[in-house]
């Protein structure tokens, strides 16, 4: 297949498991544009599941991992079936598929780094008959870094201004910022908590996955004294690269604050909210004090309560989403995933050691092959 006429497809669910984004994807002048997208949902109980290892709640055998290793691979597949349902006559252009995964574990650091994301994607490609590029952060941390962020080099290609610092600030399950310098620098890392704390804790005590529009957290007041405790936690005053995850910000961590106890769940939410934004303003004004502009991606975005304290603590700074610039912010971590299955098939590196810390550029991902 010519690769100037060639689609492809991003799968990426992030740490919230708040479903499965997927992208399809052409690329003109080698930059990705997108096709069209779609969130698959999760079963209910597939996705309690998954929140429960990720925040190291439940111990897997090596039965149990493997069952949800494929019953991942099966969800990934149907988030891809069902958006090219909705584009039949361009299924056959799809040159390949780059699945993330589902991420259980990030432990970069230690003596036995390493990272985990499940979605078995021989699965993907036998469903959907399409080559597959997953595994994509292994490589990395293998070279010494973190194998996250991977997104700052799309956010470059995309986003980047001459003569103009930026930050593209992602909002997930956790947050993670990437600098756009001025003279062409370009690095980044993970802030900490974004959405994850707060949609456990609103799970819990509400029974729903998320805070719709912060409500919860706007129902209660921030505890300054819980606030300090969580903000005193080692991960913030590290330098980068950094990065982390749920087996980190994880409700245990939380709970381990035993000032909690005396608290109402409305105020915890509303310090958790906090806390999100205050960690994410914190890097922006340490990291990127020159910046011009900040342009939010991912769920967050829908959280006008967290938009508004960031936007508070940084101001005057100017804060948007990436739709000011004409690109989804639902959809640019799986429209970034498209574009490393694309690096890896043209044997181009995909990570940016001056982002993850890793020993040098090296090509990121293995190939599934579809059934022929």
């Amino acid at each position: 297949m010519d690769d100037a006429s060639a689609l492809y497809i991003g799968l990426i669910s992030g740490t919230s498991a708040d479903g499965i984004d997927a992208a399809l994807v052409r690329f003109e002048n080698d930059k990705p544009q997108l096709v069209d997208a779609l969130t698959h949902p999760w079963p209910d109980d597939l996705r309690a599941r998954i929140l429960a290892v990720a925040q190291d709640e439940t111990r897997l055998d090596l039965d149990a991992y493997g069952r949800l290793d494929v019953a991942i691979g099966q969800c990934f597949a149907e988030a891809a079936q069902n958006l090219l349902a909705r584009h039949p006559a361009l299924a056959a252009s799809v040159r390949a598929i780059g699945s993330h995964g589902q991420t259980l574990r990030h432990r970069p650091t230690g003596a036995f780094p390493f990272t985990l994301q499940v979605g078995d994607a021989s699965v993907i490609a036998e469903c959907c008959g399409i080559d597959v590029v997953a595994d994509f952060r292994r490589a990395d941390v293998a070279a010494g870094g973190q194998g996250a962020p991977l997104l700052p080099a799309v956010h470059a290609m995309l986003l980047a201004q001459p003569k103009r610092t930026r930050v593209v600030l992602n909002l997930g399950g956790i947050a993670n910022i990437t600098v756009l310098g001025a003279d062409g620098r370009v690095f980044g890392f993970d802030t900490g908590p974004a959405n994850g704390l707060m949609d456990a804790w609103c799970l819990r005590h509400r029974g729903v996955a998320f805070d719709a529009d912060g409500a919860f957290a706007a129902s209660g007041s921030v505890d300054e004294v819980l606030l300090e405790a969580l903000l005193a936690d080692t991960y913030f005053a590290l330098a980068p690269p950094k990065s982390t995850g749920r087996e980190h910000f994880h409700l245990a961590w939380l709970e381990s604050h035993t000032h909690l106890s005396t608290m109402t769940p409305a105020n915890v939410q509303a310090t958790l909210l906090e806390l999100s934004a205050r960690s994410v303003a914190d890097a922006i004004a340490r990291h990127a004090p020159e910046a011009a502009d900040v342009l939010a991606c991912g769920g967050g975005v829908h959280n006008p309560r967290l938009m508004q304290r960031i936007s508070e603590l940084l101001s005057p700074l100017v804060v948007t989403t990436t739709a000011t610039h004409g690109i989804d912010p639902d959809f640019l971590e799986a429209i970034a995933f498209a574009w490393l299955a694309r690096q890896r098939l043209l044997g181009l590196p995909g990570n940016l050691p001056a982002v993850t810390g890793a020993r040098g550029a090296r090509v990121l991902g293995a190939i599934y092959p579809a059934p022929r």
